[in-house]
């Protein structure tokens, strides 16, 4: 019998209908919305895309979304001084600047002069600190990792007391997700082990797993014999392989050999159509709690 199908696709349209919700309400109440800046630098194609699929996403919740666009050789003194602007304007709530950024400024310098309440990416060292303190500490999750936690808790999986293995050890993913799985509350108290390409005896850790989350960014690492019969598996690999000559779109595969995992699993993400669409879904939700916080709601 083939797995559960864990659909990000429709796991997000459930919260996104949510989330206008709740800012119709905040507007009717307080007479404001949140407020979205998206800074873009430069004309990379993915970069702009992303870009507009996350303005596209603001404007239907109900946000005011503002794009900043500034050309490629925007010098970094101007641009923290852009970002500057933005920590000081009341009616903006959550502040992205679109990674990657021209070789001449400093990424790390760029995301921590976000003002941490507005950082509603979670990437500012003050919101990792929040994160690994846990409880009513955390402000802002990182969006790809709160995406897998809620995917995880819509689907019914027990995650008290459970194995959960991840593989993979990113910043943005691996690491965040561990800790989160961590954490006492509700879709936590979980048992977590980190394991990566360096592991020794990587299949034996992930035969434990009762939750899998694969996120090592390497086609088909996880091989159907690693997967514990009945476990819930998230693969959160997005790797293209190809392209497809009669559609011009790129082939995609995750870290899972997804055909054969399903067959045992339990539960399993889709690629694509799994956690995919649950990051810029999570960026929503944690700028209307920007919101939020401002207003003591």
């Amino acid at each position: 019998m083939s797995a559960k199908l864990i659909k990000g696709t429709e796991i997000r349209e459930k919260i996104l209908e949510e989330i206008t919700k709740e800012v119709a309400e905040i507007k009717e109440k307080h007479g404001v919305v949140p407020g979205l800046v998206t800074i873009l630098v430069g004309e990379n194609p993915a970069s702009i895309s992303y870009v507009t699929l996350k303005i596209k996403t603001a404007h239907r919740v109900g946000f005011t979304e503002i794009q900043d666009t500034q050309s490629e050789d925007i010098s970094e003194p101007d641009l923290l001084a852009l970002i500057d602007k933005y920590n000081n304007d009341d009616s903006i709530n959550g502040i992205l600047v679109q990674l990657p950024l021209p070789k001449h400024i400093d990424e790390k310098k760029v995301l921590n002069a976000i003002d941490p309440d507005k950082d509603v990416d979670g990437f500012h060292p003050v919101n990792v600190g929040r994160l690994m303190i846990g409880g009513n500490e955390v402000k802002f999750p990182p969006c790809t990792p709160a995406g897998i936690q809620e995917m995880i808790v819509r689907a019914g999986v027990e995650t008290s007391g459970a194995e959960v293995v991840v593989v993979g050890r990113s910043n943005i993913v691996g690491k965040p997700i561990a800790n989160m799985m961590l954490q006492k509350g509700p879709g936590a108290n979980s048992t977590v082990t980190i394991v990566h390409t360096r592991t020794k005896d990587l299949a034996g850790h992930c035969k434990r797993a009762d939750i899998l989350i694969v996120a090592a960014g390497v086609p088909g690492l996880v091989k159907p014999e690693w997967i514990k019969p009945g476990s819930c598996v998230i693969d959160v690999g997005v790797n293209r392989i190809g392209m497809n000559e009669k559609t011009g779109k790129a082939i995609l595969r995750g870290d899972v050999d997804f055909d054969a995992a399903k067959e045992i699993a339990g539960s399993i993400t889709p690629v694509p159509g799994g956690v995919g669409p649950m990051t810029i879904t999570m960026l929503m939700r944690n700028t209307l709690k920007s919101l939020k916080f401002k207003l003591g709601a």
